[in-house]
């Protein structure tokens, strides 16, 4: 328990301070004057003030704020503080700032995986043959346990996945395979057949395969720091398309809201991973990172993606929108907000007590 509760700590703090530093400098390269950098919400629990701005840590830790001088439409700006009004600033930098937040968050799962891909370099599956069905359309070409694929269609394989890549994108064609063998190599025709699946939402798909499994032979790569940022980018964008495909899927219906966890399910998954070592902690604050970046994107008023939102009403109608318009709005997304905590503590809830 103890574990749990440090870990959601570190895991939390590390999130909220990368997205709200995000605002806080991009504000102050734009020329915004920044009242308050906040740690959570709430009573001020200990904080120092330096300029202008206010750095505090607060009671609630399920996020946090940057305050900055007018900050909203109807504020009352001081004359003197009117150049480092946020509201006086033109519609793209104040957009800049407001995406930095998200946009940091996914930097900071880039950085992460950088230093995970440097330190620890990769592991590549290759594409040798573990168990072959029987009457699979490999077993009738001979393809046999232990079979290391080298080539198909003259083009060689280096990885299982590039060779299930190949596969799958067949079309059901035959596939000229060179195979080694004891040191020899011979070269099979195998044809692949379509079978159905599921694929990691549940839903079933119909892909071609030729009826093997993977030998589980790994080797490990060292990676420079050129291929390491790579990689971290290609981590990265992967988990990032994975993770809005997976809300569009929870909106149509096809994901069950079942999945969805809060607080609860964090601090729990937090704990494990920290039990399991640093680098596993630090992947999971990389993939929860990505998962807030969404999240702040998403066009609900209150979230970074509901200003971005206004942001673009503004510059199509070359107006902001009416104060009591983007008061109902906010409202609204407050509202919407609200129900998904209570929905997700519900789930935290009956996960932990009643599954």
């Amino acid at each position: 328990m103890t574990t749990s509760v440090f870990a959601f700590i570190i895991v939390l703090g590390v999130l909220i301070f990368v997205h709200e530093f995000g605002h806080f400098i991009v504000a102050r390269l734009c020329g915004v004057g920044v009242e308050k950098f906040s740690l959570g919400f709430g009573p001020r629990i200990l904080g120092k003030k330096i300029g202008l701005t206010e750095y505090r840590i607060s009671a609630i830790p399920l996020g946090g704020y940057v305050k900055m001088v007018g900050d909203e439409p109807d504020a009352d700006v001081p004359p003197e503080l009117l150049p480092l009004s946020f509201t006086h600033k033109s519609l793209t930098r104040r957009f800049l700032i407001v995406a930095a937040g998200p946009v940091f968050n996914i930097l900071l799962a880039v950085v992460i995986f950088f230093v995970l891909f440097l330190v620890s370099g990769t592991f590549v599956l290759q594409p040798t043959v573990g168990k072959v069905t029987p009457g699979s359309p490999a077993a009738r070409a001979g393809l046999q346990s232990g079979d290391r694929i080298v080539a198909i269609d003259g083009r060689p394989v280096d990885t299982w996945e590039q060779m299930a890549g190949m596969i799958t994108g067949s079309g059901g064609r035959p596939l000229e395979l060179i195979v080694r063998r004891d040191g020899k190599e011979l070269a099979l025709t195998v044809t692949p057949e379509p079978t159905k699946t599921r694929n990691i939402f549940g839903e079933e798909i119909s892909r071609y395969v030729i009826g093997i499994t993977s030998a589980g032979d790994a080797r490990a790569v060292k990676l420079g720091p050129l291929e390491a940022m790579g990689q971290s980018v290609v981590q990265t964008w992967q988990i990032t398309e994975l993770t809005v495909l997976s809300v569009v899927k929870l909106i149509q219906g096809s994901v069950s809201a079942k999945t969805l966890g809060g607080p609860l399910m964090i601090a729990e998954m937090a704990g494990q991973q920290a039990k399991e070592g640093t680098s596993n902690l630090a992947f999971f604050i990389a993939l929860l990172s990505i998962n807030l970046a969404i999240l702040n994107f998403l066009p609900i008023p209150v979230l970074d993606g509901g200003h971005l939102m206004f942001f673009a009403i503004e510059a199509i109608l070359r107006r902001p929108l009416s104060l009591r318009a983007r008061e109902i709005a906010q409202q609204a997304g407050i509202f919407i907000l609200i129900l998904l905590m209570i929905f997700v503590f519900y789930n935290d809830i009956t996960r932990m007590f009643f599954s």
